[in-house]
């Protein structure tokens, strides 16, 4: 599901983000890894990427993940997000860069209706194109411009819970739980990896040959202990 590598990080997790043109993908990819947020950024031509390494430790109490420095108990987890073109016209490059994703952020905003009903659209072709079990987290974009919604929360946790996603708002410009749709990602995938790992230790542990069992030997044998008598001459 994600690929292990030993020095510089612990794992490495693609994730991409979906969604219509001008829904705030680019802000949302470039809050979360360098902390910035542009009121003039342009469409994404094509696919852009950018990494974020972050430095999480697992409780072992509840087994929830949290952004800590851990030294013995660190992971260091390297998320290299896919940031796909939204227009049309770029669907036919994109939809070959959902391979080998283990997270998704579907993004729409909050003030454009038409954006909201595409969700189901985006979430066919990332179910077509990805693996079966890619988290997805489903965003709502631009909760700062409450004067111009035009979907309610309660419409996207509904869509959510029905297609079995996760579900936040989001205001990349405010930094409001861009960070947060993320770590959940992480978080999940993590599990994912962890319970797998530890399904295959345990197919191979059951799998081992048990030591053969040893055949009993009677050597106190009465019969074997008769004396021949010797032959007459």
């Amino acid at each position: 599901m994600g690929g292990r590598v030993d020095h510089e990080y612990s794992y490495l997790f693609k994730m991409v983000l979906i969604g219509d043109s001008g829904v705030g993908k680019s802000n949302i990819l470039s809050r979360f890894t360098r902390n910035h947020f542009s009121l003039d950024s342009k469409s994404t031509i094509g696919v852009e990427f950018a990494t974020k390494s972050c430095s999480y430790c697992l409780c072992s109490v509840c087994g929830i993940l949290s952004v800590l420095e851990c030294l013995m108990e660190g992971k260091t987890i390297k998320a290299q997000i896919w940031d796909t073109a939204g227009q049309e016209r770029y669907r036919a490059i994109t939809s070959a860069y959902y391979r080998g994703a283990v997270g998704a952020l579907l993004v729409y905003d909050i003030t454009k209706r038409q954006s909201f009903d595409n969700v189901h659209r985006w979430l066919r072709e990332l179910r077509d194109h990805a693996d079966s079990s890619i988290v997805i987290m489903m965003v709502g974009n631009k909760s700062d411009l409450t004067h111009l919604r035009a979907v309610s929360e309660d419409e996207g946790k509904a869509l959510a819970e029905k297609e079995g996603l996760f579900f936040l708002e989001t205001s990349a410009m405010e930094a409001v739980n861009v960070e947060e749709a993320f770590q959940t990602i992480i978080t999940e995938v993590y599990g994912i990896v962890n319970r797998k790992a530890l399904a295959a230790k345990e197919a191979a542990a059951s799998a081992a040959p048990l030591p053969s069992q040893g055949k009993t030997i009677n050597i106190d044998n009465t019969a074997g202990n008769t004396k021949r008598a010797c032959c007459s001459t």
